[in-house]
């Protein structure tokens, strides 16, 4: 895996996993700065996530995953849209006509993807809800977008 882009970048995905830790999370793998040139940021599992930690409320740019149990699906989908961001979400399921419904019907995301993880194709348009954006970019209709429409009027 390599580093991110910058040092602060860095630093400042380390002070969310710290300060998750600090309000309860626990560490399963990762989360220390390792002592190499560069930018790394080792994979890092958080357990225990709840509500107000950076780790469940914020955007974490870097390889960190939240992991937060729940008792069903209805409960899944409530924290899955649990958040002021909506970019995209993935259902990872063997039932895909159940997985499709989830994806199509219950989750508030711009792209939702069924057994794949969330990305951009240029044949698909891609974009966010909330506050992950407005609009699509790539495809047809993510050119629109970039296209500023000139009305003339004659008589």
């Amino acid at each position: 895996m390599g580093p991110l882009a910058r040092f602060d970048l860095r630093d400042e995905l380390h002070k969310q996993v710290m300060d998750s830790v600090k309000a309860g999370a626990e560490i399963i793998i990762g989360g220390e700065i390792p002592h190499i040139k560069g930018a790394y940021y080792p994979p890092t599992i958080l357990e225990k996530v709840k509500p107000g930690m950076p780790a469940y409320n914020q955007e974490l740019f870097g390889p960190v995953a939240s992991v937060i149990r729940v008792a069903n699906l209805e409960e899944a989908v409530k924290i899955a849209n649990d958040t002021v961001f909506g970019l995209g979400a993935a259902v990872f399921t063997s039932n895909l006509e159940k997985g499709s419904q989830i994806a199509e019907m219950k989750l508030d995301a711009g792209c939702c993807f069924v057994n794949d993880f969330v990305k951009s194709d240029p044949r698909l348009p891609f974009g966010g809800i909330k506050e992950s954006g407005f609009g699509r970019e790539l495809s047809s209709f993510g050119i629109r977008e970039f296209v500023n429409i000139k009305t003339v009027v004659v008589k």
